[in-house]
């Protein structure tokens, strides 16, 4: 009896894309962000050192990564997507995001109670969400429709 693998058991979570957008081979040395083939989303490796909320909204904007200019601030749902909750300090898949620190990330959500004084955020920590007040420091990690 042969063993047979399935295709979406063989096709990668991420995949590294170059400077000039182009798909990277796994065991590529360098790359600027990375497309999550289960979200159809990419995302910028580079990280956005820390700002209140009004400031992580605009950051992405400035970005000219792997050739696209229109990064974002990613949603709640989106940014929880990337918590690996089997890892800890960091909560997430160093292979494609090395340089992650263990702390938490502004996602563009706003909290329904408190929507002018409170946004939700990531913790890559321990791979948990919750929220802050907007004025509070953190970092920012910007996202685009993938390909």
């Amino acid at each position: 009896m042969n063993a047979q693998v399935s295709p979406a058991a063989a096709a990668p979570r991420f995949i590294k894309i170059g400077e000039d957008g182009a798909l990277l081979p796994p065991d590529a040395a360098e790359w600027v962000a990375v497309l999550d083939t289960k979200t159809n989303l990419m995302w910028a490796v580079e990280v956005l050192s820390r700002r209140p909320y009004k400031e992580a909204l605009e950051a992405p904007k400035s970005l000219a990564t792997a050739g696209f200019t229109d990064w974002r601030l990613p949603t709640v749902e989106e940014l929880f997507c990337l918590a690996d909750r089997t890892r800890y300090e960091p909560a997430i898949d160093t292979d494609y995001f090395p340089e992650t620190p263990s702390s938490w990330f502004w996602a563009s959500t706003v909290d329904a109670s408190s929507p002018f004084d409170c946004a939700w955020y990531v913790s890559f920590s321990y791979g948990y969400s919750s929220w802050d007040f907007q004025g509070s420091e953190g970092f920012v990690r910007a996202v685009r429709p993938g390909q």
